[in-house]
């Protein structure tokens, strides 16, 4: 079996290129995402340090585009084309499955259904030329650091260990979709609760607020507001009756309660669900169901337009 060949390579080296790939993918995928949101961000769709899309991308541009190596133009092209089908592909399948959208460039310019964006495009097309002159070389120095034997048996106990963690994520990522839409539900509550109480001048603004704050952080700039607004009502305190200044006091109170209710409901869902959904949600801040990834597209491709 591991002497099989698939486009001249033996079936041994494309598990183990896999395997390497999908790691090194985890390394970039948890580095970037670590230092963009500063704090440390376990990627991927599994548990373990993998993430295997860049495996089969890495296998696949690999084997696709040898033929034109020697090509810089072709090969940077097929890197371009290559990884951009897997990236959308993908994108439909886990979103056809779990019902929710785990990357989203609705918000980057000349992005197509918000599933791939000419930016990440072009990115792959450079990666892929590093591939083959830097990065297939040094896994191929990896690969010939340990015997064929050991190498299968390694090979063997990374799939079966990776096939009971997806087993696992596979589960969890189930329940993440009716969790996301209990969030989104909470948020839009706040939504209408907030435009109620007309702390903000128009709709779009508070959109945008929120959009920008999540749940999180935004209880900060709502709590600058009840101050901002109490502060300037104090400094015209003695023209107001007393009966008029504990109504308003009072009115303080209760939004603060509502928010404060409505915040624990939030990372009550947000913290809840075993093991998965917490990092999962952790992991990917911009994850959304399938419903709200159409809304954000119609409403970005409404301002373009």
């Amino acid at each position: 079996m591991w002497e099989q060949r698939l486009a001249g390579e033996t079936l041994y080296h494309i598990v183990n290129w896999f395997w390497i790939y999908s790691f090194l993918g985890w390394v970039w995928e948890s580095c970037y995402v670590s230092a963009k949101e500063k704090r440390l961000v376990n990627r991927g769709f599994v548990s373990g340090p993998v993430c295997t899309i860049y495996g089969f991308g890495a296998v696949a541009v690999y084997l696709l585009l040898k033929p034109v190596s020697g090509n810089m133009v072709a090969l940077y092209l097929g890197g371009v084309i290559v990884p951009t089908i897997l990236e959308y592909l993908t994108s439909i399948f886990m979103e056809q499955v779990f019902h929710t959208r785990w990357w989203d460039y609705s918000h980057d310019r000349f992005n197509f259904r918000g599933r791939i964006c000419l930016g990440a495009s072009l990115g792959w097309g450079l990666l892929s030329v590093v591939l083959f002159h830097v990065l297939q070389p040094f896994v191929n120095f990896l690969v010939g650091l340990y015997s064929v034997a050991v190498g299968k048996i390694l090979m063997i106990c990374v799939t079966a260990l990776y096939g009971a963690d997806f087993i696992l994520a596979f589960a969890g990522a189930m329940q993440i979709s009716r969790r996301l839409q209990s969030m989104e539900d909470i948020m839009e509550e706040l939504y209408g609760y907030i435009r109620g109480t007309r702390l903000y001048g128009t709709a779009e603004e508070l959109r945008e607020r929120m959009e920008l704050y999540r749940f999180s952080g935004y209880r900060e700039e709502l709590k600058r507001r009840f101050d901002m607004r109490r502060d300037a009502v104090a400094a015209f305190g003695m023209e107001i009756p007393a009966d008029k200044w504990a109504q308003l006091k009072e009115r303080h109170r209760q939004i603060e309660e509502r928010i404060t209710e409505l915040h624990e409901r939030y990372t009550g869902f947000k913290g809840g669900g075993g093991f998965f959904v917490r990092r999962v949600l952790n992991a990917y801040p911009n994850i959304k169901t399938h419903a709200q990834a159409l809304k954000d597209r119609r409403k970005n491709k409404a301002v373009e337009e």
